[in-house]
């Protein structure tokens, strides 16, 4: 079996996928939790092909990174799957109003046929397996668009994926922006895009042409907030992981941080700290993955030249010589930065963290507020009503207090945007629910009153139901 890599093949397999959904439209749960011990299985099996394909679509992406990013997350998802499918899937009893008793009232879940995964570059693994997974979870058929930065893990993904699927129920799409374009025309039952903002409108635009609902999941600026009392130790500890993991290239990462003005020079030096502890080089270093490509690389110095000729002091945590082919870059911190700078006009998503200070969390608020709502929003406090200020006056997708990034991790949480940064939810019972219609079901038997509203109208029974009912 192969990567789908013709517009001709794309509309082919979506009508295959239509007409074998409808043969059988209703998986049951052993179905169901067949297709995830065999994605599990296949996961497990093939860890160091998955981390070998990364590191060739890369040209350099730590071992660790691979597994704590996408091997990890991708396992744990499907066991939270596989062991509450059940109770999700069960039909849930509603209550009936008294008006239309006797009866009963349901919801049935049930799969919505077709569903279209479009798969980001920065973890392809996790970001393609996991709605897969619970798209399959839900009882659908499903094709997942690759990204064509990752073309190694996408033919990795075909060949594991057709060795326990037909293409009629998973299939691997590979190419270039033709190929997604044609992809995101297609009528599907749903649409699941992972990407930029600006990618996003593009394709919510083909979607509503055939009426398709989506998720979007996007990104955006996600502030990190630290208050005046903490011990920037701690802050730093709690939150250096998240943006130097995958050097930065993750859609939650934390973009910039607010810091009380008198800590700046003491959070930089423990920047610098921990950051040589963790990664003493960059060049040649295993456990520091490569930007993806020339072009974003390039795009990331040009922040840096941008954010330096406009006053900002830019402060990276390596000194060191490194080759400009291996694309490495150590986490680089800015200070003395503005809104003019390119680089808090644009998502980051590279190992760049600037500093920005604030004098009340009143002047916080209002930075973000200002913005486009942020994927991410992160709290470093042990203060209740700092925590809350910012948590009732801010929106955010989800908000981490006192870490950074594994909200995305824990499978109960439901994960998507707000605003700029996305619609829809998916993880856990949320992301079975995206998958699924929720069918509304009333059910009577035998005896049924509803005869005594027929017309004609103005009897004894209207008038009291009427009153009864209209006040």
């Amino acid at each position: 079996m192969h990567v789908i890599q013709t517009i001709n093949d794309v509309n082919e397999c979506f009508t295959s996928q239509k007409k074998h959904f409808l043969s059988k439209p209703y998986r049951s749960y052993e179905d169901r939790i067949s297709d995830l011990k065999k994605l599990k299985q296949l996961l497990l099996d093939n860890q160091d092909a998955f981390i070998e394909a990364l590191n060739k679509d890369f040209g350099g992406r730590s071992a660790d990174d691979t597994k704590i990013g996408d091997i990890i997350t991708t396992i744990s998802g499907i066991n939270y799957t596989m062991k509450n499918l059940k109770s999700w899937m069960k039909p849930k009893k509603r209550k009936v109003d008294l008006l239309f008793q006797p009866a009963k009232a349901s919801i049935l879940f049930q799969p919505l046929g077709v569903v279209g995964v479009v798969v980001p570059w920065n973890y392809p693994v996790f970001l393609s397996l996991g709605p897969l997974a619970t798209a399959l979870a839900a009882g659908n058929c499903v094709m997942l668009k690759m990204s064509e930065f990752t073309p190694a893990t996408a033919t990795l993904l075909a060949s594991l994926i057709n060795s326990v699927f037909t293409e009629k129920q998973v299939a691997i799409v590979g190419g270039e922006v033709d190929i997604a374009t044609a992809f995101t025309s297609l009528a599907f039952d749903h649409l699941f895009f992972t990407g930029s903002t600006n990618v996003g409108k593009i394709v919510m635009q083909a979607a509503a042409k055939n009426l398709v609902p989506v998720t979007l999941e996007l990104g955006g600026k996600s502030p990190a907030i630290i208050d005046d009392k903490i011990d920037i130790k701690l802050a730093v500890s709690r939150f250096i992981l998240g943006k130097v993991l995958n050097s930065g290239q993750t859609c939650v990462a934390p973009d910039y941080i607010f810091c009380p003005e008198e800590k700046v020079a003491e959070l930089v030096d423990e920047l610098q700290k921990v950051y040589s502890k963790m990664y003493p080089k960059v060049a040649n270093n295993k456990d520091c993955t490569s930007i993806i490509n020339n072009a974003q690389f390039v795009r990331l110095n040009g922040l840096l030249d941008d954010a330096r000729s406009l006053g900002a002091n830019v402060i990276p945590l390596t000194v060191e010589a490194i080759d400009k082919t291996e694309r490495k870059m150590p986490l680089t911190v800015l200070t003395d930065v503005n809104d003019d700078m390119k680089v808090m006009q644009q998502e980051i998503f590279g190992p760049i963290i600037p500093i920005l200070t604030y004098k009340n969390t009143a002047e916080a608020i209002r930075y973000i507020n200002k913005n486009d709502r942020p994927l991410a929003l992160y709290i470093y406090s042990f203060d209740k009503k700092f925590q809350q200020d910012i948590l009732l006056n801010t929106h955010a997708g989800g908000v981490c207090i006192n870490e950074a990034t594994f909200h995305v991790a824990n499978d109960d949480l439901p994960f998507g945007g707000v605003g700029a940064s996305g619609m829809g939810q998916y993880h856990g019972e949320e992301g079975f629910k995206t998958f699924s219609h929720g069918k509304s079901i009333l059910e009577k038997g035998k005896i049924s009153f509803a005869h005594l509203l027929f017309p004609p109208f103005g009897g004894l029974m209207h008038k009291l139901v009427y009153k009864l009912f209209i006040r």
